[in-house]
């Protein structure tokens, strides 16, 4: 057998034998698209290792601009493109498009939804409330005039037993109005204006009692407690829209608070009859009832309330004057009470209690002039 040259063709582009495939491995990279730079640069690699000497060369040969200032893209141009496609979803082989988002059509305020990242504008219920021709006070409700009413009930009790124990009612009252009016304003939490307010209240219960229930002690302990307020609130680093903020519901706190007291001022019998003239008033009003015929029968039932609690008492028919007054002022603050869409939290303190601290002032004028 000897040695010829045969005529058969290389096998699908193998000129020869390769032992170690070389050959074949370039011709396949160089079947790929010229647009393909990394392989290319995966050639140039396998070229550079084939010549020992190549790195030298082109050690001896490097000069010109760093690596910072030719290879790499400013930092805008990087920012740009990672913008750019930062939401963009994986574009994998066969994958559909991305379908672009609709335009923003405007629509009313009955339409809008929750506040999104995508930019809807969120309105509250008041607004929304507005919008579709409601009205947008929720009152209390019945449990919450129940709880005035026992309230009242207890602060009426405990007139008839003696001053230190309408301490005890009035106190809970003070304490209660006080939260509940920084709740109302939506300041929560508000500690120290709360615990301010209440200091007051307490200031003022300690000034009556000192003073033999002297009317005087709640006029001097409220100008001492505004005077308090406004330095506090001078002394705050807060915006100044927001100190003025802070320093009028502080104010208004404390001053209900302490007009509060004027229940520990007034005549046992005329608290006796106010206290249950504010429960009858307030029960009436949370009835289901349109708004007018409720607050003419809270009226009506407050007058009665005075009257029938006036002849337990020594004011006789003239209950149903204070009765009526002391109604008319409840109402006053069952209505601040329910006002812009209140929290539940609200009709459970400032609901409860305003209704009572309102009534207070009439309670003792009217006190002191027909007792």
């Amino acid at each position: 057998m000897t040695d010829q040259p045969t005529n058969q063709q290389p096998y699908d582009g193998y000129d020869g034998y390769d032992p170690y495939g070389q050959q074949g491995y370039q011709q396949g990279h160089q079947a790929y698209p010229q647009g393909h730079q990394g392989h290319q640069g995966y050639q140039q690699g396998h070229q550079g290792y084939d010549d020992p000497y190549a790195g030298q060369q082109y050690t001896q040969q490097w000069q010109g601009q760093t690596w910072e200032t030719q290879t790499q893209s400013p930092v805008s141009a990087q920012v740009t493109a990672a913008e750019e496609t930062a939401y963009l979803p994986p574009q994998g082989y066969g994958a559909p498009a991305p379908t672009p988002a609709p335009a923003h059509t405007p629509a009313s305020a009955a339409e809008y939804g929750p506040a999104t990242v995508a930019g809807n504008p969120r309105v509250t219920d008041a607004q929304r409330a507005r919008a579709e021709g409601r009205s947008p006070i929720i009152e209390p409700g019945m449990q919450p005039a129940a709880l005035t009413a026992l309230l009242g009930l207890l602060l009426a009790g405990a007139a008839a037993v003696g001053t230190y124990a309408l301490l005890v009612p009035l106190v809970v009252l003070q304490a209660v109005t006080a939260a509940g009016w920084f709740r109302l304003n939506g300041m929560w939490p508000a500690r120290q204006g709360i615990a301010l307010g209440f200091a007051g209240a307490l200031a003022a219960d300690a000034a009556l009692l000192v003073s033999d229930r002297s009317p005087s002690a709640i006029l001097g302990t409220l100008g001492v407690w505004v005077l308090l307020a406004l330095v506090l609130q001078l002394r705050s680093h807060a915006d100044p829209d927001e100190r003025m903020y802070g320093l009028m519901a502080t104010v208004a706190a404390s001053a209900l608070a302490i007009v509060a007291g004027g229940y520990l001022a007034a005549e046992a019998d005329a608290v006796t009859v106010g206290a249950i003239a504010v429960a009858v008033a307030v029960l009436a009003r949370a009835l289901p009832l349109p708004t007018p015929a409720s607050v003419v029968v809270a009226l009506l039932g407050g007058a009665g309330g005075g009257v029938a609690a006036g002849s337990l008492t020594g004011l006789g028919t003239s209950g149903a004057l204070l009765g009526a007054g002391a109604a008319a002022c409840a109402l006053i603050g069952h209505r601040v009470a329910g006002y812009d869409y209140p929290s539940r939290f609200v009709h459970f303190t400032a609901g409860v209690s305003l209704p009572l601290s309102a009534a207070a002032p009439a309670i003792y004028v009217l006190g002191r002039a027909l007792v």
